[in-house]
């Protein structure tokens, strides 16, 4: 018996050592919709104002990578490590392949154009470091990734690239 019980503990301690080596993040990628980039550094020195500003300049690209689902953006949260967040309130469809661009300050969204504005003229990305959360209308994590300006941004531009 105590043989069997051995065996038993041996044969689950490396059932929970395989599920330990699984990343903390797998659960984001069961989500046709991704960030494919995002700027977070504006270009130029940061200006907040709504009318001369440059946050328009700063954004987010989200894309759904499904072949053959779309995806309806209403509902869905934007969020920051710091808890600044923005929802989509209206229906903005992504048909598979297709992306938005979540920008800041003020404008005309557009489905043509493949853009949605914050409608706030505050800058949401930190230009050091950030995290960036994606969530469902269900409440349940789309993606996430995190960055910094020297280990995230090797040619310093302000943008990052994560799903190609």
């Amino acid at each position: 018996m105590r043989i069997r019980l051995v065996a038993a503990t041996a044969v689950a301690a490396g059932t929970l050592t395989a599920l330990a080596a699984v990343p903390a993040q797998a659960a984001e990628y069961d989500s046709a919709l991704k960030i494919r980039g995002i700027q977070y550094d504006a270009p130029g020195r940061d200006s907040n104002s709504c009318s001369t500003g440059n946050t328009d300049e700063e954004y987010l690209t989200i894309k759904n990578y499904s072949r053959s689902t779309t995806v309806n953006l209403k509902g869905y949260v934007v969020k920051d490590a710091a808890g600044n967040k923005f929802t989509f309130t209206a229906s903005h469809t992504l048909q598979p392949g297709d992306y938005v661009k979540l920008r800041g300050g003020n404008g005309s969204d557009s489905d043509a154009n493949n853009v949605v504005y914050r409608d706030n003229c505050n800058f949401m990305w930190n230009n050091d470091k950030d995290t960036i959360y994606v969530y469902k209308p269900s409440g349940s994590r789309a993606d996430v990734h995190s960055y910094t300006k020297s280990g995230s941004d090797p040619d310093g531009n302000g943008y990052i690239t994560y799903h190609g």
